[in-house]
């Protein structure tokens, strides 16, 4: 494992709060309860898979205030306590597993400019939601002129499931994963570079690997990505708040589950 050479930390909106799950309403609608009056609160999510383990009645929840005013959904969910955390701790005791599926975006990029992407070096700009061919991904990397790289093409994957001190993607079967999973091994072939972005907003799991148990398919569309010369960037994020420093920062690089490794280092030519 090896960590940031710098404390990067995306702030979140002033004025985040803990309040209890209640339930997932809707898809993207959760409901909550201020644990002081007991008022109900609404948030928004944008995490459309299971979160699996994670949405159990009286879990605290972090919530920060909507930047659009004219918002229906005043609150945004950002973070869920890790199961086990006590009803009674409070804010700087619990734990958090990171939930807002935007966040990987935001911290590749940031990141990125920041110069802490170790694999993404020689490469001069990021361009957000590069369309290639059926597909759209979240970023291209442009190389600097005269460095001879290719393009470097990058998926963002939120990863909240931990399993056998694994972390495991995804939490629910995925076919538009899997989707780019095709598209990421075809840009390969065709002479770019292309990896996997996946964020652990969690503070467990020691390594990472796919969740065959919840889609075998992807599990082994990852095992063709990878051999194809696919690369996965795993990356822990720790999450603090509320309170003034309340954000995201990112923390260390993951290694892959050693099958997975093994999978990955199949790509490397052999020694002369």
């Amino acid at each position: 494992m090896c960590s940031a050479s710098a404390r990067l930390l995306l702030p979140f909106p002033p004025g985040c709060r803990i309040a209890r799950l209640v339930r997932r309403e809707k898809r993207f609608t959760i409901v909550a309860t201020d644990p002081q009056t007991g008022a109900e609160l609404l948030a928004h999510t944008n995490n459309t898979g299971s979160m699996l383990g994670l949405l159990k009645p009286g879990t605290p929840a972090l919530l920060s205030p909507a930047l659009n005013p004219d918002r229906k959904l005043r609150w945004t969910l950002e973070a869920l306590a890790l199961p086990g955390t006590l009803p009674g701790d409070s804010g700087p005791a619990l734990k958090w597993v990171g939930v807002n599926t935007q966040t990987p975006n935001r911290l590749l990029e940031a990141a990125f400019h920041a110069g802490l992407l170790p694999d993404a070096q020689g490469y001069a700009r990021l361009v957000r939601e590069a369309t290639t061919g059926a597909s759209r991904l979240d970023a291209l990397l442009t190389p600097e002129e005269g460095s001879g790289l290719p393009p470097l093409y990058v998926e963002c994957k939120n990863v909240t499931l931990v399993e056998d001190d694994q972390a495991q993607f995804p939490d629910a079967p995925s076919e538009r994963g899997r989707k780019h999973l095709a598209e990421l091994t075809r840009l390969v072939h065709e002479g770019s570079r292309a990896a996997l972005f996946f964020l652990v907003q969690r503070p467990d799991g020691g390594c990472f690997a796919p969740a065959e148990s919840v889609d075998p398919d992807y599990a082994s569309a990852l095992a063709v990505a990878l051999a194809a010369g696919v690369e996965a960037w795993v990356w822990r994020a720790s999450i603090t708040g509320p309170g003034a420093t309340a954000g995201i920062s990112l923390a260390e690089r993951l290694p892959l589950a050693p099958a997975w490794a093994a999978l990955e280092r199949s790509k490397e030519p052999s020694p002369a």
